[in-house]
């Protein structure tokens, strides 16, 4: 639980912790309310400050947990940041399933609901878009040509259910291997946009020449061509302008049928959420994040589910998980992610240190164990029913994990092309950001920040440190924007228009 001082100047997170958070900037030779110690030099909002002695070599605890060595002998009232404090190797114990809950989902008729989209195949939708999609960086132009088609206030005045067309594009798809984990791994997220029931139909655009062929994209993912799907390559149909007109007059013929829908009462069971963090800062474990674990527990309570990714950025904090995964297969398959990241970071000259941002570092995060810690908090405490790969369906209920980076686009954009219909953004810096076709909510760390950027965010977690809200009373507020967000209310990101230029695919591998 966090301690709040009579005199609000720090927290104290766990009694074995040597440090206390700041909450507001501290200046030199004041109290920090433990044991009469005071600073010997300004303390920022949201960083470290020493409470005890700390001898050069030994771990340093934040949240009970160890977030690296004191590189030299700390004195109380010292600043402990990335000066005297460095990353050493998680050696967690990585026990599996010891702290399992064993806790059975509401009966349907106790959970909420939310007003959703029922589509033909079953799915659920919580937007009604159009898309138009690419194999390749080379369809891209044509792509946006055919959505500004229908851009602007008038031009879908005819049909208010549809939430708008949609072009995402990115910058690979070709000057690669044809076949193999790059491509694969490029064709599954692709699939899973193409499939993604917040489109009520897609275009896929090729040019004809390049790796990622269409038609092996199509058969590899399952898709079928029909009224839902529609194929085109640049090459065949007679170029640029004759794409355009063919791509445009297909989708005034989809519209109708688009527009041909009404929202109803659906359980929550329907909604996957996912779980994103940007721009940490300081206080991202102690509001914002935690905060998000206990709407994420409630929506697996009521039947849905949450996906936590980017391993990178759960590192040191992998144990917490661990512990709560329901069986070894499980516990394994986030072990394996695990081992892969350390290989690949290794390969390529770095360590997993090297994710905390300087943005980061100028919020109070000093390493990444300290950074995993605040982040892992997002999942809450629910039973981890399985381990996704980046992309992949996530055809369980629960709370489940999915490998991705820790770059914010990158991983939302798996977690949407395995099926989450709603996502949420916490943030202590200040991330602008959006995911069509799904709805992203911003959540704010801290009260100064929401009140510069207050247009932007949608929720402000900081009144948690400020004393004037729980955790809890948090976590409900969340849910219930959750709830009223995929039942049609528009995020601060959708106001804004954010959400195409942030489709951002994985792409590792040699580029020829």
């Amino acid at each position: 639980m966090v301690e709040v001082l009579d005199r609000p100047a720090t927290l104290r997170l766990n009694a074995s912790d040597p440090v206390v958070v700041a909450i507001r900037d501290i200046a030199a030779g004041e109290p920090v309310g433990f044991g009469g110690v005071k600073t010997v030099e300004p303390i920022g909002r949201g960083h470290k400050v020493a409470i005890q002695a700390i001898p050069a070599g030994e771990p340093v605890r934040k949240f009970g947990q160890i977030i690296g060595n004191a590189t030299k002998a700390i004195q109380p009232g010292q600043h402990v940041h990335v000066h005297n404090l460095a990353f050493r190797p998680s050696a967690a114990d990585h026990t599996i399933g010891s702290d399992r809950r064993n806790t059975m989902p509401l009966p349907e008729a106790e959970a909420a609901t939310f007003q959703g989209i029922l589509r033909a195949d079953g799915s659920v939708a919580t937007r009604n878009y159009i898309g138009v999609l690419t194999t390749v960086n080379c369809s891209a132009t044509v792509a946006r040509l055919i959505s500004d088609q229908f851009r602007g206030p008038q031009a879908l005045a005819d049909f208010p259910n549809v939430d708008g067309i949609v072009a995402l594009t990115h910058k690979s798809g070709c000057a690669a291997a044809a076949d193999g984990e790059a491509v694969d791994l490029l064709r599954r997220t692709i699939g899973g946009y193409a499939k993604h029931p917040n489109f009520a139909a897609v275009l896929v655009i090729g040019l004809g020449c390049e790796a990622n062929q269409l038609n092996r994209l199509l058969m590899q993912e399952g898709i079928e061509v029909g009224g839902r799907v529609n194929p085109y390559v640049i090459q065949e149909t007679g170029g640029t302008n004759a794409t355009v007109r063919a791509g445009v007059q297909r989708i005034k013929e989809l519209l109708p049928a688009a527009n041909d829908v009404r929202r109803q009462t659906l359980p929550a069971k329907h909604l996957t959420l996912g779980l994103q963090c940007g721009g940490s800062d300081g206080f991202s474990g102690i509001t914002a994040n935690p905060a998000l674990g206990v709407a994420s527990d409630l929506l697996v309570q009521n039947g849905g589910t949450a996906i936590l990714s980017e391993t990178p950025e759960i590192y040191g904090a992998e144990h917490m998980l661990l512990r709560r995964a329901v069986s070894k297969e499980i516990g394994d398959k986030l072990l394996e992610r695990i081992a892969w990241w350390e290989e690949y970071t290794a390969r390529h000259g770095e360590s997993m240190d090297s994710n905390p941002s300087p943005g980061n570092k100028a919020g109070g995060l000093t390493t990444i164990l300290e950074k995993s810690l605040g982040a892992a908090a997002k999942g809450g405490s629910s039973d981890m029913v399985d381990v996704y790969r980046y992309a992949e369906p996530v055809t369980k209920r629960g709370f489940v994990f999915m490998d991705t980076p820790g770059y914010d686009p990158v991983s939302a954009t798996g977690q949407v092309a395995g099926g989450a219909n709603v996502i949420c953004f916490t943030t202590g810096r200040g991330s602008c950001y959006g995911c069509k076709p799904v709805p992203s909510l911003k959540l704010a760390t801290n009260t100064p920040m929401y009140q510069r950027m207050a247009d932007d965010m949608d929720i402000n977690c900081g009144e948690i440190v400020d004393g004037t809200a729980t955790l809890e009373q948090k976590g409900q507020e969340i849910f219930k924007l959750i709830l009223d967000t995929a039942s049609g209310k528009k995020s601060k990101s959708e106001e804004f228009g954010y959400g195409e230029d942030e489709f951002a695919p994985w792409h590792f591998g040699a580029t020829m």
